[in-house]
């Protein structure tokens, strides 16, 4: 690697060391209405098929955004990586579990995985290398998914819960895409992504719910009955995937995937609350410890990636030497 690329990529790993405040609230706020979103996708699924539904979800996205929104300035095959990791897979698994029978809050929280598979799927695909440190502490989050998914196991099937680690999966690969893709309005990406999903997603629909249960949900949709699934619907537009994401991709486009992802751990913690209230959800003690362990974990790998990045701020490499870590979008990596 050249010097000015290794100055740069210095350059770039010092000015995305640490998160001001007002970019932790945005961060957090993230977190929660992402929290609020899995009751909102709960209402929905009370009127659609669930890839029916996902389907819909980003057709009323994708048809204002192909007629007035320019299409953003990143390599196309970024933005369709990106269409298939958040937006088709992560939703078509989540919505096929919590379908299934998974618990609400407990989706909510299984789903976070998408970070640990971040940090693993950067290391295994981007080069990124982890350190002992966030080793033990991804190690510490997959033991607590482990952990629920035994505890949830015991009292029903195995499948929902597989079904949902699935969607966290194909969100990791999204957030990969996405640090790939250093949109310059990441806006813009979040809404073209989401021209990807509704055909697949509609042709999966009609071959496996067939026209004639999305003919039935769409009859009844205008009853006094169908209100809330419209409300939820609106919820996971505007704020869950517009406000949400769009807040998402434009920090996962300034800082390393490693600094980001963590705060997706504080959306369990307000799905299953808000859950608990809303709908009577109780998780058992297996599958708080679990959670808790899954928290930690990531939130332990993040703390000291950062402490240790800072511990070796305005270190320069070598001329001529190659980086020592390659995040996800190219930025030098403290482990």
């Amino acid at each position: 690697m050249h010097v000015n690329a290794c100055l740069s990529f210095t350059h770039d790993r010092q000015q995305t060391e640490a998160m001001p405040a007002r970019h932790l609230a945005l961060a957090v706020l993230v977190a929660v209405l992402w929290g609020l979103n899995f009751l909102a996708i709960h209402a929905s699924l009370t009127q659609f098929p669930p890839m029916f539904l996902v389907a819909l979800r980003f057709a009323i996205i994708a048809i204002p955004t192909v007629l007035l929104v320019p299409r953003p300035r990143v390599p196309v095959r970024w933005l369709l990586l990106y269409g298939l990791g958040f937006g088709t897979l992560q939703f078509l698994f989540l919505y096929l579990g919590m379908e299934a029978g998974f618990p609400t809050g407990l989706a909510s929280l299984v789903l976070q995985a998408s970070a640990p598979f971040t940090v693993v799927l950067g290391a295994l695909l981007l080069r990124e290398r982890l350190g002992r440190r966030r080793v033990v502490g991804v190690a510490v989050a997959t033991l607590g998914l482990i952990t629920v998914g035994l505890s949830y196991g015991t009292a029903a099937p195995v499948g929902p819960f597989l079904l949902v680690l699935l969607g966290a999966l194909g969100w990791a690969f999204g957030n990969l895409a996405s640090r790939q893709a250093r949109a310059p309005q990441p806006l813009h990406l979040v809404l073209w992504m989401s021209v990807v999903p509704p055909m697949p997603m509609l042709a999966l629909s009609l071959a496996f719910e067939g026209p004639a249960a999305i003919g039935d949900s769409l009859a009844t949709s205008l009853t006094a009955a169908a209100v809330p699934a419209w409300l939820g619907l609106a919820y996971t537009v505007l704020l869950g995937t517009l406000a949400g994401s769009g807040i998402w991709v434009w920090l996962m486009a300034r800082y390393p995937a490693g600094t980001v992802a963590p705060f997706s751990m504080l959306v369990p913690v307000v799905g299953i609350a808000t859950a608990w209230v809303a709908l009577g959800e109780r998780p058992g003690l297996g599958e708080l410890a679990g959670g808790a362990l899954v928290i930690g974990g990531v939130l332990w790998a993040s703390r000291t990636a950062r402490s240790e990045r800072s511990s070796r701020r305005g270190a320069v490499p070598a001329a001529g030497s190659p980086p020592r870590d390659l995040g996800p979008s190219g930025v030098l990596l403290g482990q």
